[in-house]
């Protein structure tokens, strides 16, 4: 189950996504527990096709259906299950209460309309301004999102931004009503570092500001160390490993998790880079017709037991685990350490 914590702003119980195809029905997300709370940032980490992106698409309720659904679990945000509720009422949450910034903003942004027309629309459905008002608060956005003059920008259409801008003007968006959660799935992807850098201390200074807690989803455990306070390790539709950021980068339980971590190059002491031999993760995460029945990371871990190829490992407590910061593996290994 997710952190006690109380202050949580979103909680999810046994999530489960799956989907229809020729083959039969397929499970992309089986189980997934999280929590969200307020001002921090929670960073979902994982190898494509994991289940990053398809968590985020569950809690707003956006799974193309058909062919997929929501088949079980819960999504409390203030109390209220958002599977429960109705399409109006997850009309009025999504871009208000719970914004989204998608992967790829050139294909996210609509070409035909201004992006101060597209800061706008979320204004005047949500906070009910009328076209100027909504146009001068499009202007204050871009201008808190650093976009120069943006007296000019907000008549601009996005191929006529770059990538960082047109990124930024992804982040002005989901930050126009001020929401009290923001998704952020890969935002910088394809940014070069220096952009990156950038976006990373927007997103900080904005939620400073607002408070704002931020899901991050990505595959780069760089970003997680840079931006995380707390870490979601998924694999193959699981969650393999939760905790602070402190605990899974420092003391990772679950095989998977070390191998993230070996693929990063190292810092030596003396503060210049030193030369490494950069670990990897051998094979690729299965597909959802070859998960079997035990442990989905199995056949690519160094570490796996004869128990690892019949029997899905439940979570462990770790020994760094407190009843305030958690931090939790479903590795059969953790049973073996304990004992």
């Amino acid at each position: 189950m997710p952190s006690p914590r109380t202050d949580a702003l979103l909680q999810v119980h046994d999530l489960r996504v799956e989907f229809k195809t020729r083959r039969g029905t397929a499970m992309v997300l089986n189980g997934v527990d999280l929590a969200v709370h307020r001002g921090e940032t929670l960073c979902v980490v994982g190898e494509s096709g994991c289940g990053k992106s398809m968590t985020a698409l569950a809690l707003l309720r956006l799974i193309p259906a058909p062919p997929g659904r929501i088949s079980a679990g819960q999504v409390l945000f203030g109390g209220e299950d958002l599977l429960q509720a109705s399409e109006e009422r997850m009309r009025q949450v999504r871009g208000n209460r719970i914004s989204m910034i998608f992967q790829e903003p050139m294909t996210s942004l609509n070409p035909v309309f201004t992006v101060g027309d597209q800061i706008g629309e979320s204004l005047r459905l949500h906070a009910g301004l009328d076209a100027a008002r909504a146009r001068a608060q499009a202007i204050d956005m871009l201008r808190q999102v650093g976009i120069a003059a943006p007296e000019r920008r907000v008549d601009e259409y996005p191929h006529q931004l770059s990538g960082g801008m047109r990124q930024r003007v992804m982040i002005a968006m989901a930050l126009a009503c001020r929401p009290d959660i923001l998704i952020a799935d890969e935002p910088t992807t394809a940014l070069d570092v220096t952009v990156q850098s950038q976006i990373f201390d927007l997103l900080r200074a904005l939620q400073h500001d607002k408070g704002t807690a931020i899901v991050l989803i990505t595959h780069d455990m760089g970003a997680v160390a840079e931006m995380a306070d707390r870490v979601m390790v998924m694999y193959a539709g699981r969650v393999v490993e939760e905790g602070l950021a402190t605990q899974v980068l420092g003391q990772p339980g679950h095989p998977y998790t070390q191998g993230l971590i070996n693929c990063l190059p190292e810092l030596g002491s003396s503060q210049q880079a030193e030369r490494h031999d950069l670990a990897e993760i051998a094979g690729m995460v299965p597909s959802i017709w070859e998960l079997g029945t035990g442990c989905a990371f199995r056949d690519r871990c160094p570490q796996a037991l004869p128990r690892c190829a019949h029997e899905v490992p439940p979570m462990f407590a770790l020994a760094d685990s407190t009843a305030g910061a958690p931090h939790r593996s479903a590795c059969w290994l953790q049973e073996v350490l304990g004992a």
